[in-house]
């Protein structure tokens, strides 16, 4: 993390972005009826996988709690199996303020860090870390894991899956949304999809992160509920009846694997114009960015530019670089 005065100037640089849709309210859903707070779990009669689909792992990323809040009031079960619904960053969220939206993704460390077994068993003490502490009994039992995530900066969606083919898989089922990445997580720390049960590729628990759009939009909303739904499905988990989101036309879906993750070095990192996640790159060898005075250039012809963020201090993630595979 930056120091005080660079917290300042990164606080004061992001975009201005309008919430567009409502906060929801969770307090219904904090007790929770699984012994977690704020997670949610239904078992079905019929055996099948345990299905978990996790929101607001960063506080301020609310269209995934929308979702599941929906889903809870609908009453939403499955046809088989388990289905659990958890609202991860709860004290994050709790602070959430629409003037400020950027503020609350997160209170001591980032969540979608901390996803490692030394971190997890170690003495670190953060919120986050507590929480995730709390919420690892549950993704220990859990076989399939969606964990829905909004983006700040202008990007197409797309689904990270980490580096194994049962992931990629998963997310070629989804395929809402349908550019499927295939990635190496971040210098900075094991994401929950990254977690030893799901990375592994000799065991057979998968998850995917469904990245379903720009933060505090309805279109994302939408999209993480179609995606959701769509898994339900080709899972054999849903009823017949329950009001699940429905789309008949949609685009095949897209493979891509990142070939190089550029995370900072030197504390003046700059893109040479801007840039959105899911810009192609014709051209091998093309200069996008100076990291200090390190060139930073496109490995391959098609480069694929996985969500870079313009501002981004020294051991982040500035950009992932892909390349489309059959």
């Amino acid at each position: 993390m930056p120091g005080a005065s660079g917290a300042r100037d990164w606080v004061a640089a992001m975009p201005v972005v309008p919430v567009n849709i409502p906060v929801p309210d969770l307090r219904r859903w904090l007790p929770g009826n699984a012994g977690v707070p704020g997670v949610w779990s239904f078992a079905a009669e019929r055996p099948g996988p345990h299905l978990a689909i996790t929101a607001i792992i960063h506080g301020n990323e609310i269209a995934g709690a929308a979702v599941l809040d929906r889903w809870l009031r609908q009453g939403i079960r499955p046809a088989r199996g388990r289905l659990s619904l958890a609202f991860c960053n709860l004290a994050a969220f709790a602070r959430f303020d629409p003037d400020d939206p950027t503020a609350s993704r997160y209170l001591e460390e980032d969540m979608n860090r901390v996803w490692d077994r030394d971190t997890l068993a170690g003495n670190d003490r953060s919120s986050e870390v507590r929480r995730a502490r709390e919420l690892r009994p549950l993704i220990d039992t859990v076989d399939l894991l969606a964990d829905l995530h909004s983006m700040l900066w202008p990007s197409e969606p797309l689904i990270l899956t980490g580096q194994t083919e049962k992931a990629a898989r998963l997310g070629l089922a989804i395929g809402v949304p349908p550019t499927i990445v295939a990635d190496h997580g971040h210098a900075g720390g094991r994401r929950m999809i990254d977690y030893a049960r799901f990375a592994d590729p000799a065991t057979a628990p998968a998850a995917v992160l469904i990245e379903a759009g720009q933060h505090w939009e309805p279109a994302t909303v939408a999209r993480m509920e179609l995606g959701c739904a769509r898994l339900l499905r080709h899972l054999d988990m849903a009823l017949p009846g329950q009001p699940l989101a429905v789309e008949d036309a949609l685009p095949s879906p897209r493979r891509a694997r990142v070939t190089q993750t550029v995370t900072v070095r030197s504390r003046s990192f700059n893109f040479l114009r801007e840039f959105h996640g899911g810009e192609v790159i014709p051209a091998r060898n093309t200069l996008i960015a100076l990291d200090g005075e390190v060139e930073i250039r496109t490995p391959h012809d098609n480069c694929l530019l996985v969500m870079p963020t313009p501002i981004v201090h020294r051991g982040h993630t500035a950009v992932r670089l892909a390349q489309f595979v059959d």
